[in-house]
């Protein structure tokens, strides 16, 4: 029994580090191709547009409500203690260095990491790809470096949107439930954040559209078994970018916290 339960945690442990080690190779490869072959720079635009102008309504509507939730939990806490006046300055410091661009990178890699991958597998899986190479075109340069690079600007945009429409939903629950001044709130906020939260949750954003592109294309490209693989890679594309964005957000706190 423990014998079996070692082998099967060995490999297990083979199995992920034979997978994080292609990643590895893989984002190598990507800096390698961004540097060596020609800027396509249409096809960069049409990333960005995929990747940020599809995302702005979700990005808006789950900015506002996570916003708006966070200040009604806060007020009511703050109400205890007569300090509704900084809801406002509470929740922004939250939204702006954790939630924003948590939120913002899984709804981002759940619509447009989700669809980069299964589009990328299916082009695997219909052989396309293999088509693209022996025309002669760079495979990786056209599907991959255009959408992790579009992504990389895109993300930090998506959170500052998430992050002023959570303030606005903030602020809007604040007057209504706990008659908050305006001029209190926006002081306080003015008072209480520092403009370094915003950077830092603006680096986070940064490193987690990093994360969900590259592991989106990275499953993609290696996709294999059909239509029923192209449905593992989107599958696997999204549980391991949740999961490494939450790892990678611990890490990035722990040295901005230093």
């Amino acid at each position: 029994m423990i014998l079996r339960l070692v082998s099967k945690v060995g490999s297990s442990t083979l199995f992920s580090l034979h997978y994080l080690g292609d990643y590895v190779i893989f984002i190598q490869k990507f800096f390698f191709k961004t540097f060596q072959n020609r800027f396509r720079f249409l096809l960069f635009l049409k990333q960005m547009e995929f990747v940020g102008n599809r995302s702005v309504l979700l990005v808006s509507i789950s900015g506002s409500f996570v916003g708006a939730v966070i200040g009604l939990q806060l007020g009511v806490l703050l109400r205890m203690f007569n300090a509704e006046g900084i809801v406002g300055a509470a929740t922004g410091r939250s939204l702006a260095l954790e939630l924003a661009p948590v939120m913002s990178a899984f709804i981002v890699t759940g619509r447009a990491g989700a669809a980069s991958a299964a589009e990328i597998a299916t082009m695997r899986v219909s052989e396309q790809i293999d088509a693209m190479e022996s025309m002669g075109v760079d495979s990786f340069s056209y599907l991959v470096v255009p959408r992790v690079l579009a992504s990389l600007i895109m993300t930090p945009i998506l959170y500052t949107i998430f992050l002023i429409l959570g303030i606005v939903g903030c602020f809007i629950f604040a007057k209504i439930f706990f008659q908050v001044d305006s001029q209190t709130f926006f002081q306080q906020m003015k008072w209480r954040l520092d403009f370094s939260y915003f950077v830092n949750g603006a680096v986070k954003a940064f490193f987690f559209g990093f994360i969900f592109s590259t592991i989106a294309c990275y499953f993609g490209y290696h996709a294999s078994g059909g239509a029923k693989g192209v449905g593992e890679a989107t599958t696997a594309s999204v549980v391991a970018s949740l999961l490494l964005i939450l790892v990678c957000d611990f890490i990035i706190t722990f040295f901005q916290l230093g």
